[in-house]
């Protein structure tokens, strides 16, 4: 069976990608190794300092697994091609992640009621990652 996770790149901000999620979204952390747990075959380090960026993580949100990695060095801008649209049960939740995840952020829509949600925002948070937040209803 196929498999679809979203992968995010950080640019060594992957820590603090980590902790904000696990604030907004109650993420949970299952896996965290950082540059300097890996096999040295499988990560040359360029520098003493990269040793605590992470070399792979898994998150859960809710059921959905995210796997994260930081690559500063990565030659590939990022342009924002990926977004996860997270399904919360009311406003009020959506709400409480969104002031979270406002700080730093670029807001894409602000907070506002659409055909087929109570409450929607997106925004592109300070580490570059596009979220929508959303609930499904529009009675809650």
């Amino acid at each position: 069976m196929l498999k679809v996770t979203p992968n995010f790149h950080f640019r060594g901000q992957g820590k603090q990608a980590i902790e904000l999620y696990k604030k907004a979204f109650g993420a949970e952390v299952k896996i965290l190794y950082c540059n300097s747990d890996a096999h040295p075959k499988d990560c040359a380090l360029e520098s003493a300092n990269q040793g605590d960026l992470i070399y792979h993580a898994e998150i859960y949100i809710g059921q959905q697994r995210i796997t994260l990695t930081d690559t500063p060095d990565d030659p590939i801008p990022n342009t924002n091609p990926l977004s996860l649209l997270i399904t919360f049960e009311t406003a009020k939740a959506v709400k409480k992640a969104y002031e979270i995840m406002k700080e730093g952020a670029t807001i894409i829509y602000p907070i506002q009621t659409t055909t087929y949600s109570s409450c929607f925002v997106s925004l592109i948070d300070k580490f570059g990652m596009r979220w929508e937040l959303m609930t499904e209803q529009t009675e809650k």
